[in-house]
């Protein structure tokens, strides 16, 4: 019995963990305060951002899911003295992706439908990587398969949320490479051989952030926009997993086109 609790992480830590995070949600929503806006005036260029109380509030939650997610980790006893910064990303980036759209969200059942949501993608997250610690797992399969999903979802909420704030290109292009880079590389890390592909991570991203910009001032849905983006995301990191397993280039890329395809396809006639 004592072996199999081993696989999951203590109700105290994680419950604590999960409570404090979406109560830094919450907060946001009960407090109100005043917006500024961060200026830099540089000859032949204006760069204005609005920082308002949600912006820090998000920050704060996916500092609290890094520093949560090593002290939840630490107690595993599958880790021993090996680094858990691969079992950190994904519950700190998701904490930040989830923060955006629950801003911009109105009051009401709309919100508290999106922070129900954001608490069952939390718990999701925070489980399955602590049971991905240890290979031999019962479920590892399983919590590798949920996080590789999750990390898609999330990439496909970022780019319809930024489409639907109307963030301009600066902002919008770094975020798309940064995201897509650390989903990519934390997907490709999943395969088992403890191996860190950054030159795909950041060609993944390189693409990505490009496909954005081209696609930033087209009449597309935020929808439209999000698959549209998150297509080639998923057919290059399978294309980069394909190819690891030494799969020719043709049969390798076939999946991957098809993939593409399915997915401007579908942006398309999706209104």
């Amino acid at each position: 019995m004592q072996e199999d609790r081993s696989y999951l992480p203590s109700a105290d830590r994680i419950g604590v963990l999960i409570a404090s995070v979406l109560l830094t949600f919450t907060l946001t929503r009960l407090i109100q305060s005043p917006r500024f806006t961060l200026t830099i005036a540089l000859p032949g260029f204006y760069f204005a951002y609005p920082v308002t109380l949600g912006s820090i509030m998000t920050v704060l939650a996916a500092a609290l899911s890094a520093t949560g997610m090593n002290w939840l980790t630490r107690e595993h006893p599958a880790l021993g003295e090996k680094p858990n910064i691969e079992h950190i990303m994904l519950p700190t980036l998701t904490t930040f992706v989830i923060g955006a759209p629950l801003t911009l969200l109105p009051n009401g059942i709309t919100w508290w439908i999106g922070f129900s949501f954001a608490a069952i993608l939390l718990i999701i997250v925070f489980l399955a990587e602590y049971t991905t610690i240890d290979l031999s797992a019962p479920a590892y399969g399983f919590a590798r398969a949920g996080l590789t999903a999750l990390a898609y979802a999330l990439f496909l909420i970022l780019a319809t949320s930024l489409r639907y704030s109307g963030a301009r290109m600066f902002l919008l292009v770094p975020a798309i490479f940064i995201v897509a880079g650390l989903i990519s590389l934390r997907i490709l890390h999943l395969d088992g051989i403890n191996r860190w592909d950054f030159p795909w991570a950041i060609g993944i991203g390189i693409v990505c952030a490009q496909i954005g910009a081209g696609l930033h001032y087209w009449p597309l849905t935020p929808i439209q926009f999000g698959l549209a983006l998150t297509g080639p995301l998923y057919a290059l990191t399978m294309l980069s997993v394909s190819l690891a397993e030494e799969i020719p280039l043709p049969r390798a890329a076939f999946g991957p086109a098809v993939i593409i395809g399915l997915a401007w396809v579908s942006a398309i006639f999706l209104h």
